[in-house]
């Protein structure tokens, strides 16, 4: 095994450390939430005073977990599909179908990223904020743009790997 990785293997190896890092930044966002949720549902609870924003911040949060999810959901071929019509067809078909599918993913995934891109931008130039925190809104939105770039990406990869164009490696 110390042979020198093709360069299809290292950006594989490339893309899985950047998904790594997506989803443990959401998972640490997650972890954040909860804490936030439960000192709130705590101090509502206990000392009829909740964390004023509570819901702002729950909000804005998963949507940047979900961002940072998405890329390691779509590295691992996780995503739900249907292949209850493609079951009988020939590998070759279901690769082809894959790969179309896969196309049509990173399609919507790049159209997504860039509106939400464009609308980070948009919203700060507006100087748009939450009601009850006066948070700056176009943070979420920025934090949200390198998982779906990321994710995005990957799909393409899969794409060309599910088209024969590129090997598919396994790290």
């Amino acid at each position: 095994m110390n042979q020198k990785l093709t360069s299809t293997a290292r950006v594989d190896h490339f893309l899985q450390r950047l998904c790594d890092a997506s989803a443990t930044i959401g998972g640490i966002v997650l972890v954040a939430i909860a804490c936030v949720t439960v000192v709130s549902v705590v101090g509502r609870a206990f000392f009829s005073h909740p964390i004023l924003g509570d819901v702002e911040l729950v909000q804005l949060g998963c949507a940047v977990v979900v961002a940072s999810f998405l890329p390691y959901t779509q590295f691992r071929h996780a995503n739900i599909i249907v292949d209850f019509f493609t079951t009988g067809a020939s590998e070759q078909t279901q690769s082809k179908l894959d790969a179309f599918g896969t196309l049509l993913y990173t399609l919507v995934m790049a159209l997504v990223a860039w509106r939400v891109a464009i609308g980070g931008v948009d919203i700060k130039a507006n100087q748009e904020t939450s009601m009850l925190m006066a948070l700056p809104l176009w943070i979420p939105y920025m934090l949200m743009v390198p998982g779906l770039v990321l994710c995005t990406v990957i799909g393409f990869v899969q794409t060309l790997q599910h088209l024969g164009l590129i090997a598919k490696e396994n790290v």
